[in-house]
């Protein structure tokens, strides 16, 4: 019953955290994009260039609405996972700084390798 409780608990904080995260991404860096762009001054949103320069797709097509609500839940899910592994994990705080910053890096690269070929394949057969 115990083990119960904890994974409740590890769900729980995983909504929140998520929730918490997605909104504060979304409300207060993203939307910022979706602006019109003063003159001089040119905005560029990480993900969106990334995707760009590995899959050779078109940067200002990225920057709507749905791929911001997209990238703010990604990066959301990522840190969820991130911070609730390393809660659950019972060691010392040095090992879980070095398996929370691998697990940080692989999930990024998974997660937008993955967009990015979903983008690719859907983008380019859209012309």
């Amino acid at each position: 019953m115990e083990n119960l409780t904890r994974i409740e608990a590890g769900i729980l904080v995983f909504l929140i955290i998520f929730v918490i995260i997605f909104l504060g991404d979304y409300f207060f860096v993203k939307r910022k994009y979706l602006k019109k762009k003063k003159k001089g001054k040119k905005q560029e949103l990480m993900e969106a260039s990334y995707l760009a320069a590995k899959f050779k797709l078109n940067q200002e097509s990225l920057i709507n609405k749905k791929m911001l609500k997209i990238f703010s839940m990604i990066n959301a899910f990522i840190i969820a996972i991130v911070c609730v592994t390393v809660l659950v994990i019972d060691c010392n705080v040095i090992l879980k700084l070095v398996i929370g910053f691998i697990l940080l890096i692989a999930l990024i690269y998974a997660i937008y390798e993955i967009l990015g070929r979903y983008l690719e394949r859907n983008l380019n057969n859209g012309k």
